[in-house]
């Protein structure tokens, strides 16, 4: 795969990197359900085989379980070492709930643990991943915290997620932002009014979570499926897997496995593929959850959508009342 330069560091990452949030299993407020840990480290070894250089991942994904998962993977590796990229500021009780921590000493004893987790010396990239609630001033304390790692040698690079141009501005005051992580596909685009701008202009780095928008795009997801999801799977409280969304979500999804199919992709790839014909997009995070679903989507960064299928999708969309550019 060809690679691509993130933002102001010396990383160079494939288009797609693998998304280790399901792989986090559940027993924890945003859980995607039960998951074989076998299974995981099937599907991260086939992504790396399939020539992904990068894994994205966070301490609360079942609470260091997908950090855990990572380093068992990697520990198994021959091949060449993927950068892993990781994040802070969400902690949780012993019941799997989450809150948002922005104290200096907890971002500080969050890294240790992950380093301690992932098994790694240096974290290739450690992300602030929510501004807090409030906007208030733990947003400028917790990231000069980053920045503190980053000079101690913990971190090699430092970015953030979920952040809007506002709040990159507060934070570039204090250092440099490598990069941003927004939620972005056909269905989520307001990340396009802002933050992409911004993004742009300061040369940021962007890669961007839910293309598949939490597996409603990949051609998997039915009816049926949705109607039967555990309550253990956040996707069970998501309105998009609902009526009256669901319906028009499953509509797209035929629009997209008919596009794919004059190539030879899935629904999947093409959704992957809409967000990355955005030249301010770095890469996309693509989640597995076994080695035949990263089979299904990983090599979508060398499939490249034409500009007739890009307003195709979009027609539709508009047709469907679902998500516009934003603005």
């Amino acid at each position: 795969m060809n690679t691509r330069k993130l933002g102001n560091s010396d990383l160079h990452i494939t288009p797609v990197g693998f998304g280790a949030w399901a792989i986090g299993g559940n027993g924890w407020e945003y859980g995607w359900g039960a998951q074989d840990d076998a299974d995981s480290i099937a599907a991260i070894h086939r992504a790396l085989e399939l020539g992904v250089n990068w894994i994205d991942t966070a301490a609360a994904y079942g609470m260091g379980h997908s950090e855990e998962i990572v380093a068992r993977a990697l520990r198994e590796w021959r091949g060449p070492r993927p950068y892993v990229f990781t994040k802070c500021v969400l902690r949780w009780d012993a019941k799997g709930n989450i809150s948002m921590n922005f104290k200096a000493d907890s971002i500080r004893q969050e890294c240790e643990d992950s380093l301690r987790r992932l098994g790694v010396d240096q974290i290739d990239l450690y992300q602030m991943h929510w501004p807090p609630q409030d906007n208030g001033p733990s947003l400028e304390d917790t990231w000069q915290a980053l920045a503190q790692l980053q000079k101690a040698g913990k971190v090699r690079w430092i970015g953030v997620s979920n952040f809007n141009a506002s709040q990159m501005r507060r934070a570039y005051q204090i250092a440099p932002i490598t990069s941003l992580q927004p939620p972005y596909s056909i269905l989520r685009r307001a990340i396009e009014a802002d933050a992409l701008p911004y993004a742009l202009q300061q040369g940021i780095g962007v890669i961007v979570y839910s293309p598949m928008f939490s597996g409603m795009l990949t051609g998997g997801m039915t009816r049926e499926r949705a109607a039967a999801l555990r309550p253990d799977d956040f996707r069970s409280r998501n309105p998009e897997f609902k009526e009256p969304k669901l319906s028009k979500n499953l509509e797209l999804v035929e629009k997209l496995r008919e596009i794919g199919l004059r190539h030879g992709r899935g629904p999947g790839e093409v959704a992957i593929a809409w967000t990355l014909r955005n030249p301010v997009v770095t890469g996309a995070i693509a989640g597995s959850r076994s080695a035949k679903q990263a089979e299904g989507v990983m090599r979508a960064g060398e499939f490249h959508l034409s500009t007739g299928e890009i307003a195709e999708i979009d027609s539709f969309t508009g047709s469907l009342g679902l998500a516009k550019v934003a603005g």
